[in-house]
C-alpha cells in the first residue's frame, strides 16, 4: 500500500477579510470538521497543493496538527476562478472504524473487437458511482473493462462493475455505464462530398482577376529590386 499523503498545519486565529493577509504570506486557510468541534487551520500553499494533487477527494490525508495526527478527506476545495490558486479547503475528519459514503470515478479500459469498432464506439455515459465503505478501503477510481462488449446491443451496467473488497454499492445497479453509438452516415457522406469538391477544385485553372493580381505582384517585386 502506498504511503499516505500528509502535511503539517497550524491553528488559525485570523478570519474573514484577514484571510487575504494569510494568502499573501503563502498560507491557505482551511477547516477540519466531522468528529469533534470544527478546527480552523492554516497550511503552507505548496505542500497543500501537492497533497491535494495526489490525494484528490477520495484518498485519506494525514494532517499533522501540532503533533496530533488527524486523518481527513478533502471535501470542498475553493480555487481562484482564473489563476487556479487554492483559496480555502474543507477537510472532513474520518473515524477509521465507521463507514462513509463516497463517489468513486469509473475509468474504462480495453477495447471492443475491431469488427465492432468499424460500426461505432462504446460510449461511457456514467462516470461515477456512490459506494459505502470504511475509510481505509477507499480508492480513487475503479476500472471498467469494455473489451467484453461484443455486440452493438451489449450494455455494461453498474451491477457488472467489480467493486474492491469492503465496498457496498449504493448507486442503482440497473443504471447503464456504457452504450453503443453508431457512426453517423451523414458525417461520412459529408466527408465524401468535401473530398469530391476538393478534387474538383484542384483541377480548376485560376484566370481573370487572379492573373491580374499575379502581374501586380510581379510589378511590386520588380520595384523592390530597383530600389
Amino acid at each position: 500500500m502506498a504511503e499516505r499523503v500528509s502535511f503539517e498545519a497550524e491553528p488559525r486565529t485570523t478570519f474573514g477579510k484577514s484571510a487575504k493577509q494569510l494568502r499573501r504570506q503563502g498560507l491557505v486557510p482551511a477547516v477540519i470538521y466531522g468528529q469533534s468541534d470544527t478546527r480552523h487551520i492554516q497550511v503552507d500553499r505548496l505542500p497543500l497543493r501537492r497533497a491535494l494533487r495526489r490525494a484528490g477527494s477520495n484518498e485519506l490525508i494525514n494532517v499533522n496538527l501540532g503533533g496530533q495526527i488527524v486523518t481527513v478527506l478533502a471535501r470542498e476545495i475553493q480555487q481562484h476562478p482564473t489563476r487556479g490558486d487554492v483559496l480555502h479547503v474543507d477537510f472532513y475528519e474520518v473515524n477509521m472504524r465507521e463507514t462513509i459514503n463516497a463517489e468513486i470515478a469509473l475509468i474504462t479500459i480495453g477495447e471492443p473487437p475491431s469488427s465492432l469498432r468499424e460500426l461505432g464506439q462504446v460510449t461511457q455515459i456514467l462516470h461515477n458511482i456512490e459506494i459505502e465503505c470504511l475509510p481505509g478501503d477507499l480508492v480513487s477510481e475503479i476500472e471498467v473493462d469494455i473489451s467484453g462488449v461484443e455486440n452493438t446491443d451489449d450494455v455494461i451496467y453498474v451491477s457488472d462493475v467489480v467493486l474492491p473488497e469492503g465496498m457496498t454499492l449504493i448507486t442503482d445497479p440497473e443504471a447503464a455505464v456504457t452504450s453503443f453509438d453508431y457512426y453517423r452516415e451523414e458525417e461520412e457522406e459529408e466527408e465524401e462530398e468535401d473530398l469530391l469538391f476538393a478534387t474538383a477544385a484542384d483541377e480548376v485553372e485560376v484566370i481573370g482577376k487572379g492573373k491580374e493580381e499575379e502581374e501586380g505582384e510581379f510589378e511590386e517585386e520588380e520595384e523592390e529590386v530597383e530600389e
